[in-house]
């Protein structure tokens, strides 16, 4: 069963859009524009990146 975890691989900060990206099975940059029109269009991107940073687990070695 695949569980959402921060991404070591496709990480620039976080690891949030890239661990959206493994679970979605999608492209990392995609995710990663969804957040900045997110944030440009209501503002609560940005606020939406930082809760899931810091409630997402970090990825395992063994999981990967």
């Amino acid at each position: 069963m695949k569980k959402l975890c921060k991404s070591n691989k496709n990480r620039k900060i976080c690891g949030v859009c890239g661990g959206i990206a493994e679970y979605l099975n999608a492209d990392p940059t995609l995710i990663r524009l969804g957040f900045v029109l997110v944030c440009m269009a209501a503002g609560t991107g940005l606020l939406a990146y930082i809760v899931a940073a810091l409630v997402m687990p970090e990825a395992s070695e063994t999981e990967e």
